[in-house]
């Protein structure tokens, strides 16, 4: 079964199939021989393609080589006869050339690759096998019916090459002369294959694959998706992703965007105004040091898990960036202040050598104390260079971004007699996006800001936000001698991204549903790479059109970038456009608007755009950067007022808010009042809470006016909850949720709304009931009290019994109209109308959700590592481990004897009541508070005559 060949090597003259539908070749062969053997080489970058087709003769059926998800089969198919095939290798379109070797005698055939004989594949046919008359290569004619040419792929895209049939080398060129068989859409003497992935225009170490006409680009595993792996899937910074509704945690940004720079991982802290981004390093830990000195210094360097340029791209995008360096020293000098040389010192950006520490400034060899003058002794201008015999320590943060971050310490004093020190430096802590509210505010149709020359020969991304009212006008323009790129609002409800590479322009638009020149923030972007076009405007669909395969495809650019203006043509931009970012670099608006007549710094209005992001009652607050939300009238904090504020509460806890008195009441009483007095007078109730409890029953909110009405929400005894109003005209309403227990231990929230006469309760975001009254007028409000009442003369007997065991558990986020009665116990305690009688513990509801909550733990914790008492000595655990493990034996010693005696006194305490107890016949109370309420809170009890009840 091997080829055989002439004395004289085969000429090697390469063809090429280029069309995917019409290319083919037809040699001849010598039929009815016993046998079959043919050979020839192939390369393709195409998965799928038909190698080759004949029709064996003396009815032995049809023989097709054909190539299958980059797989070599062989395939012998009979009308009659079960079908034989035979299939070889893996990845065969890798655009390399591999040799295909068939060879048949009587019942058996093979298939060889790549002439690698031990791994040929053989299978037996039931007929002999006789050779074909005619061999087709790469495809089928379109005329070609009668031999009912077969094809169950496509046609073959790529090079063939040393073609051999029954033993014999065919002369292709013979082929290109007309005298040997038959072709169409071939190129002869040439293999016209490209290597389209050589350059490698997949960018952040995309991989890339190819076909006849294309390359791919597959993004797996590197942060950047795209048809070029070109565009980040992670955002800019923190600040990004707090627009996003994102809470706290680890996220990866991405500085540069599509630039050059991978992503980061970082901590993402907005439970604030200011949102701070964190990166650790591998020793944030207080470390323990002896034994150095200036021959034998000690030396830490930091690793951030990241590249010097990434850690550099996020501070210069921050507004403010600091580090905490700690030293504590005993007998151990720092800077060797005053005028001698220093003892430890740090090394930050570009290696340099820094010999100032926290809260000192940049090139003042001081600490913080120096600064402040309250060193321990003034003669020196560090605590630590006073070398003295007990515990000290310099603190202070190094906030000079320039010189961020520290990569390494060293310190040289602490191997004298004595002499030992502990450092800390802090992760890297930033604070502020510098770019994302960098704005211009354009006034004018002629003005307009100039930028450099935009580069972005095989791949442009251009991305902003813009706002305006002016139905059209260009955003950017860059030009070059044909070649331009521009972004235009072209009408008020289209974004049209324009681009010519000097194969004609080329035009993407999107069309919104609704007007974009509403003057609120829309965000645009637009890319363009070797594959395609594409427009993206807020969350609309994208517009993606697909790049010529051929031509040219460099964008040749050579005149200044506009922004909010175009040389071309006359109509600029009025508006506002920030954060603008191309090909990830950012272009500083601001800075170039301070110098350009027309064109104005930053652009008021945030509040119109993002004012939906505080929720709760927050206010939406404009600021020049950006805005706030205002959590003042808000049961909410945190930076979107979405932020519980709950609390613990005990038995006997007792939270009251006081109103002013009003007017109708106290006739001296000033016509001015405030928005308290506003509030008690309106005839409507805007009530939200959340509460976890297992108590029953419980008054969780009592509410009462100077004309003795009142609200209470109560837990009766099976767990239902009441809502209760007394009313002077209507007596007393009863409303009972009892769809469930309430006191499982699971948070619930609750919502009472009555504007006028319609009142609505809503029950963990379900309506539960809709009600109408047929006359109310419940203002005057006194006074609102969460948990027990105090002053409970005046109770009904019904919630006097609730209020007998108060509210044990936690209640959250409680709001009167804009009254936040908890919020301001917790938070204003000391100015705001509330008095707080009883243990009130800050905590989480949700935390807390799976524990125990019959039982109110509080927890303290301190911020400071080395404690309040002593700041001379540092964390013992890391400087004293010895004085550590024997305290700790000491402390335990100390607990089992607090037991055995608290143990010993409940013990005698029990003995003693019990003798007391049998001397007594009667007591003034029941031994079990609960079982002297005979009649439940329910409403099964008999009512009085002003009384009406409601169920759900």
């Amino acid at each position: 079964g091997n080829v055989t060949f002439s004395c004289s090597e085969p000429q090697i003259v390469p063809i090429t199939f280029v069309s995917a539908s019409r290319s083919y070749l037809l040699l001849p062969g010598t039929p009815q021989i016993d046998g079959l053997s043919v050979s020839f080489q192939f390369r393709t970058w195409n998965k799928d393609g038909l190698l080759l087709f004949t029709e064996l003769s003396e009815n032995s059926g049809p023989l097709l080589v054909y190539l299958h998800g980059g797989r070599l089969t062989l395939l012998i198919q009979k009308e009659t006869k079960n079908p034989v095939e035979i299939s070889e290798g893996t990845n065969l379109h890798d655009g390399l050339w591999h040799s295909v070797n068939i060879n048949a005698r009587r019942h058996r055939i093979t298939l060889t690759l790549d002439n690698n004989a031990a791994t040929a594949s053989h299978a037996t046919t039931v007929s002999r096998i006789y050779s074909g008359s005619s061999y087709y290569f790469g495809g089928c004619p379109d005329n070609f019916t009668d031999s009912q040419c077969l094809n169950p792929v496509t046609a073959f895209q790529g090079c063939m090459r040393l073609i051999f049939i029954d033993n014999q080398p065919k002369d292709l060129i013979l082929v290109q002369q007309g005298s040997l068989g038959n072709f169409s859409d071939l190129h002869i003497d040439l293999c016209g294959i490209k290597d389209r992935c050589l350059p490698n225009y997949c960018e952040h170490g995309g991989k890339c694959s190819q076909s006849w006409t294309t390359f791919y680009c597959d993004c797996n595993d590197t942060g950047y998706m795209g048809a070029t792996c070109h565009n980040s899937i992670y955002e800019h910074s923190c600040e990004a992703y707090r627009h996003q509704g994102k809470t706290s945690g680890f996220f990866y940004i991405d500085t540069d965007g599509s630039g050059p720079l991978g992503p980061l991982r970082v901590f993402c802290n907005i439970t604030e105004d200011k949102i701070w981004t964190s990166v650790q390093h591998n020793n944030t830990g207080l470390t323990r040091v002896q034994g150095a000195d200036p021959e034998k210094p000690y030396t830490m360097s930091f690793n951030y898990n990241s590249s010097a340029e990434q850690l550099e791209a996020m501070i210069s995008s921050a507004e403010y960036c600091e580090q905490e360096a700690a030293y504590h020293c005993r007998r151990s000098r720092l800077l060797n202040t005053p005028n001698g040389m220093p003892f430890a010192w740090w090394v930050g950006r570009a290696n340099e050598k820094h010999l100032y520490w926290g809260g000192s400034l940049p090139g003042i060899q001081q600490c913080a104390c120096g600064l402040e003058e309250s060193c321990l002794d003034m003669r020196y201008f560090c605590n630590c260079d006073a070398d003295r015999e007990e515990w000290t320590n310099d603190t202070g943060l190094l906030a000079f971004k320039d010189h961020l971050p520290v990569t390494q310490i060293v310190i040289t004093d602490t191997n004298r007699s004595n002499s030992e020190a502990a450092w800390k430096i802090g992760p890297l802590r930033c604070y502020g996006d510098r770019q994302f509210w960098n704005a211009a505010s354009f006034n004018t149709e002629a003005s307009s800001l100039h930028f450099p020359t935009f580069h972005a020969e095989v791949s442009a991304d251009i991305s902003f936000f813009f706002k305006t009212t002016a139905v059209s006008g260009v955003f950017l323009e860059n030009l070059g001698m044909k070649d331009f790129i521009r972004v235009e609002i072209s009408s008020p409800k289209e974004i049209t991204f324009s681009i010519d590479v000097g194969n004609g322009p080329t035009e993407a638009t999107v069309e919104s549903p609704r007007a974009l020149n509403d003057n609120q923030w829309h965000y645009v972007r637009a890319e363009r790479n070797l594959k395609q076009i594409s427009l993206q405007v807020d969350n609309l669909p994208k517009k993606v059109l697909e790049a010529p395969a051929e031509g040219h495809f460099r964008l040749q650019l050579n005149s200044q970038l506009f922004v909010g203006g175009t040389a071309s043509r006359q109509k600029g931009f009025l508006g506002c456009i920030r954060s603008l970012h191309l090909n990830g670099q950012k272009l500083d608006l601001e800075e170039r608007a301070k110098m350009t007549p027309g064109v104005k710094p930053g652009c008021p209005g945030h509040c119109s755009s993002y004012g939906n992001l505080c929720h709760n009652g927050g206010k939406c607050v404009e600021k020049y950067n950006g805005y706030s939300c205002d959590c003042t009238n808000s049961a909410y904090e945190g930076p979107y007022c979405k932020e519980e504020v709950s609390a613990l509460f005990e038995a006997g806890t007792s939270i009251t808010y006081i109103f002013q008195e009003p007017y109708p009441v106290t006739k001296n009483a000033s016509t001015s009042s405030s928005a308290i007095y506003a509030d008690a007078v309106m005839s409507k109730e805007n009530i939200a809470f959340g509460f976890v409890t297992a108590h029953t029953p419980s008054l969780l909110l009592y509410i009462n006016t100077y004309f003795h009405e009142y609200l209470a929400v109560i837990l009766s005894k099976n767990g239902s909850l009441q809502v209760r109003y007394r009313l002077s005209k209507d007596g007393l309403l009863i409303f009972t949720i009892d769809s469930g227990n309430f006191a499982n231990r699971e948070l619930h929230h609750v919502k009472i709304n009555r504007e006028g006469r319609e009142l609505i309760i809503q029950v963990d975001q379900v309506l539960k009931l809709k009600h109408n009254f047929s006359e109310i007028d419940f203002k005057a409000i006194k006074s609102l009290t969460l948990g027990k009442v105090t002053d409970s003369l005046s109770l009904d007997p019904e919630v006097s019994k609730a209020n007998a065991y108060g509210f044990t558990g936690c209640l959250s986020s409680v709001q009167y109209n804009h009254i936040a009665p908890l919020k301001a116990a917790l938070r204003h305690p000391s100015i705001a109308p509330v008095t707080v009688k009883g243990s009130l513990t800050e905590s989480s509801c949700a935390s807390i959700m799976e524990a125990d909550v019959n039982t109110v733990t509080s927890i303290y914790s301190s911020s400071d590592p080395f404690g309040k008492t002593d700041e001379r000595e540092p964390l013992t655990n890391a400087v004293r481990s010895d004085s550590a493990v024997i305290g700790g034996v000491i402390a335990v010693v100390i607990f089992i004897i607090f037991c055995i005696i608290a143990i010993m006194s409940r013990f005698l305490y029990q003995h003693k009541q019990a003798h007391r107890s049998s001397q007594t016949k009667e007591k003034e109370y029941p031994e079990d508070l609960e079982s002297s309420f005979k009649a439940d809170i329910d409403l099964q009890n008999t009512v009085s005559e002003c009384k009406r009840e409601y169920f759900i």
